[in-house]
């Protein structure tokens, strides 16, 4: 790969914080005031944000340790048993399909809140007026548009990228910093607009489908998933690794990139809940816009929504870059089909994003049926708990070093990292159990993470029949 593809500090810092604050800043308030009262959602984002720098700490040491696993968290499952075993195989086959099939997921959520936003501009997005049926099914109005738009930006942003990846990366790190710059806006706007009566009582009571009272604890235990939806996207420079100009750029800008993001998340969640009150809020599609708009009116949503967009492109810019470089980098360590390996003249992972866009559009299918505010429900639950198995095989991976010494010279960061690592660990399970306690939950994410075993087969058959090549010509 030639220099001209290789990502600088700042770019890959633009990816962290713009995977990150994509779709999540903007639909997360609805969701975390539907999940917990006040109290619950501050308290969430608060642990989350522990939990999600122990992981980044994590992330950053394993980039700088095994600097030839590249391609994102989930490649580490097959270090975790004897090399070139059938365990190894499997397990970082299984692993990779669900962080690539969580990512498909999340794209879509990015690119209907897109959409969503874009219906401030053209109010038909969200029309209910029957377009046309075919037997018993009817297509809104609202719903096809929809469908339309977010087929024109995956597709569009897909031709961006084929023209250069360093390009890519330059563009989203324009539309990161304007984003942020926006952000900065709505928050000094926030606090003005503060008003301390919509979040009071800070621990509102909750009540489950039965009607029974939810605890504060519990409370935090449903937010725990939403809020950690807002922080997938903080092992992006690892994913990128091998694109990297410097090694040490990685844990530099997944850290830094980690801190501007969660003052951001912090800050406008906790605004937007000052700003409406807690029915309007839980019942909006475009929350951050109707909140500005209690201040300055339709101009103050339009301005909103303008940065929202170009947030929204910049984010769908840099997941579809993750998405494609996650099935690329898994084929280098003969965990996918070697055909993903193929790179058009640019060294980009051509065919890889063909395939990567190809099954997102399936998502998108989604839209269809279901409002924007329904398929991001929809489309959260299923994303954010397969990045979590990743998540976990990391930090043990990081815990066998410790204990093994691989990489090791000094004994006290043996110990200061396995803290992080058990840390890291122990938030990464308690989510896993949180996020499964709800039966159709968990149903969803065995069903994504078993679809793989239908794709396994063929990758086996050919890393045995390449093994048995390699077997021959040795003996001969």
């Amino acid at each position: 790969m030639g220099k001209s593809n290789k990502l600088g500090f700042w770019v890959l810092t633009a990816l962290v914080i713009g995977n990150m604050v994509g779709s999540g800043i903007f639909m997360l308030p609805r969701s975390l005031s539907e999940a917990a009262s006040p109290a619950g959602v501050m308290s969430a984002w608060l642990v989350t944000g522990f939990g999600v720098l122990m992981l980044a700490l994590v992330f950053g040491s394993l980039a700088v340790r095994k600097p030839n696993l590249t391609g994102g968290p989930q490649i580490y499952a097959k270090e975790l048993f004897k090399p070139g075993s059938h365990a190894s195989t499997l397990s970082g086959f299984m692993s990779t399909w669900g962080y690539w099939i969580g990512n498909l997921a999340g794209n879509v959520a990015m690119i209907t809140t897109f959409a969503g936003y874009l219906s401030t501009f053209f109010p038909i997005l969200t029309s209910q007026a029957d377009w046309f049926t075919v037997g018993s099914f009817t297509l809104k109005v609202g719903n096809g548009l929809t469908f339309l738009v977010c087929s024109l930006l995956l597709w569009g942003t897909h031709f961006i990228i084929l023209r250069g990846m360093e390009n890519a990366g330059k563009l989203n790190f324009l539309a990161t910093a304007a984003k942020v710059a926006g952000f900065v806006l709505f928050i000094i706007v926030g606090l003005f607009a503060f008003e301390k009566s919509n979040i009071l009582p800070l621990m509102a009571p909750r009540v489950d489908d039965a009607g029974h009272a939810i605890g504060i604890m519990s409370q935090i235990n449903g937010a725990a998933v939403n809020t950690l939806w807002a922080f997938i996207g903080v092992e992006s420079a690892v994913v990128f690794a091998s694109r990297a100009k410097k090694q040490t750029d990685v844990r530099r800008a997944t850290i830094l990139g980690l801190f501007i993001a969660l003052g951001i998340y912090i800050g406008i969640s906790t605004l937007v809940m000052g700003m409406l009150d807690q029915n309007t809020l839980i019942h909006s599609d475009k929350p951050l816009i109707d909140a500005i708009q209690t201040v300055l009116g339709p101009i103050g949503g339009k301005i909103l929504a303008t940065i929202g967009l170009i947030s929204l492109f910049g984010s769908t810019i840099g997941w579809l870059m993750l998405t494609a470089e996650v099935p690329f980098q898994a084929a280098k360590q003969g965990l996918f089909l070697p055909a993903f390996l193929k790179e058009n003249k640019k060294g980009l992972p051509v065919l890889s994003m063909i395939i990567s866009n190809g099954l997102g559009q399936l998502f998108i299918f989604s839209t269809v049926s279901k409002s924007i505010s329904g398929a991001f429900d929809f489309v959260i639950v299923i994303a954010t708990l397969s990045y979590l198995v990743p998540y976990l095989i990391s930090s043990v991976y990081q815990l066998k070093l410790v204990v093994t010494g691989e990489t090791y010279t000094l004994g006290s960061q043996r110990i200061t990292d396995g803290l992080i690592a058990v840390l890291a660990t122990a938030y990464s399970i308690w989510v896993i159990i949180a996020g499964t306690a709800d039966l159709k939950t968990f149903m969803y994410g065995m069903i994504l993470l078993a679809s793989g075993i239908l794709f396994y087969r063929p990758i086996f058959k050919k890393k045995e029949t390449a093994d048995q090549k390699t077997k021959r010509a040795l003996s001969a």
